[in-house]
């Protein structure tokens, strides 16, 4: 009874952990900075008692080497940056997700953790919905975050919680309080509720009924960043279901089709960019990215190698970030390409040690995705969709890096470090995930 009530306790404490870092910014806009403080400092300490509590087995050669030396090297950056101040305090942050992340996977198992992270998005995906009906039915206009005070009546959009435009058919941005972070939970929504469907670890009806949210919320987000990422995430689906059919014999020729599909969309993309563009309803600068871009390279040309120091999401009180992107009175505090970011705070150096964490996270997630799994004799299993899970998630990551930075901070990284993690574990202590299969070869 203690142990499946300490369970229970575990199970709960994932979902809040994950429900606060994919809506950090609903912590913020309700309780301010200070509020937020606590929730996160209640989320690490949480973290530091499941570890002492659960005490997981740990491996040396379970751990991908490549987060390790990413840390390292943010944390070594406080030496040379040009903030140190700010530098200790993105260390600081990373290294608590990073801490919450390996906490979620030595402590909580994977069918646990699935399931935890579906719950965590039904929450910001529901609350959102009864906040913008709210907003809609009661206030009748844009609703500005608690504790803020903003001088003049000129205020940027961009700065409210919501604009109260559910009813007028979007964009909404609910509880997050940006349609972009919003509609990323909902295509997370529709990848984690469509792998546990299929695999039959949720129940049909309502986990359709949650994908028929998630797609919804996704629509009225009118969020073009995202929906080219949902357009990734099926061909990576599509490749992968490819794959598995034909066995691992026969894979070239998929692998093969997929470089040419790569090639064939950037063709695409060149030729016919301004059409895009149009069908999204994008500027040409593509929303001010382009500016933002070319200052960003500007100045990490200026420091190549081990860049300006690691501060993870931008500090608007310390040059250079709080002039550096400025665009129609908003300064923007992320460089909206997580790899752009990388090169600013760490360099080539810390460019090369990031897509070494990344790619070897995408090469397990693949494999995990496209191999068919062993029982304990190293008998051949059926197939379980969840087992595509980490690899859609991640690809999900991947393709948003290219328009956002957030896989660098909150429910971004700690994912990544999940992925990364857990897939690792796999490599030593194969198993599926997160459902399990009967002796009828049926997957539930």
């Amino acid at each position: 009874m203690a142990a499946t009530r300490r369970d229970t306790l575990i199970g709960a404490f994932a979902t809040f952990s994950l429900f606060t870092v994919l809506a950090g910014q609903f912590w913020r806009n309700l309780l301010g900075y200070w509020g937020w403080g606590v929730i996160a400092l209640l989320v690490v300490v949480g973290a530091v008692v499941v570890l002492v509590r659960v005490r997981p087995a740990f491996a040396w050669r379970r751990v991908p080497k490549s987060t390790i030396f990413f840390l390292a090297l943010a944390a070594l950056s406080i030496a040379w940056s040009f903030y140190p101040g700010a530098s200790a305090l993105g260390v600081t942050l990373t290294l608590a997700s990073t801490l919450l992340g390996v906490t979620l996977v030595l402590c909580v198992p994977w069918p646990r953790l699935a399931r935890a992270l579906a719950a965590a998005i039904k929450w910001v995906l529901a609350l959102s919905l009864v906040f913008e009906v709210w907003v809609g039915l009661f206030v009748h206009e844009p609703v500005a975050p608690n504790f803020v005070e903003w001088a003049g009546e000129d205020v940027p959009s961009a700065f409210y919680w919501s604009r109260g435009l559910l009813f007028s058919g979007g964009p909404i941005e609910g509880i997050v309080g940006n349609r972009n972070l919003l509609a990323m939970v909902a295509l997370l929504g529709v990848v984690v509720f469509g792998c546990l469907v299929a695999a039959g670890a949720m129940h049909r009806g309502r986990g359709i009924a949650w994908i028929v949210v998630a797609v919804g919320i996704l629509a009225l987000t009118r969020s073009a960043t995202v929906i080219l990422c949902a357009a990734v995430v099926a061909v990576a689906l599509a490749f992968a279901l490819s794959a598995r059919r034909v066995g691992p014999d026969r894979r070239r020729g998929v692998y093969w089709a997929a470089a040419g599909a790569v090639a064939a969309s950037v063709a695409l993309v060149a030729v016919g960019w301004n059409q895009l563009l149009q069908l999204f309803g994008k500027s040409e600068d593509l929303t001010g990215r382009f500016d933002i871009w070319a200052s960003v390279t500007e100045l990490a040309s200026h420091r190549p190698w081990f860049g300006w120091g690691w501060v993870g999401y931008w500090v608007p009180w310390v040059e250079p970030f709080d002039d550096l992107a400025v665009r129609k009175g908003v300064t923007y505090l992320q460089a909206h390409n997580a790899w752009l970011d990388v090169w600013l705070q760490l360099g080539i150096v810390g460019v090369l040690v990031f897509a070494a964490m990344v790619v070897g996270a995408l090469w397990r997630s693949w494999f995990l995705a496209v191999d068919r799994p062993m029982d304990a004799s190293g008998d051949p299993l059926p197939y379980s969709a969840a087992a595509l899970l980490p690899l859609l998630v991640l690809v999900s990551l991947l393709a948003q890096s290219l328009a956002e930075s957030r896989i660098l901070i909150e429910g971004g990284w700690v994912l990544l470090i999940v992925i990364a993690w857990a897939t690792k574990q796999r490599q030593w202590a194969p198993e599926p995930l997160p459902a399990t299969t009967t002796a009828s070869g049926t997957a539930r």
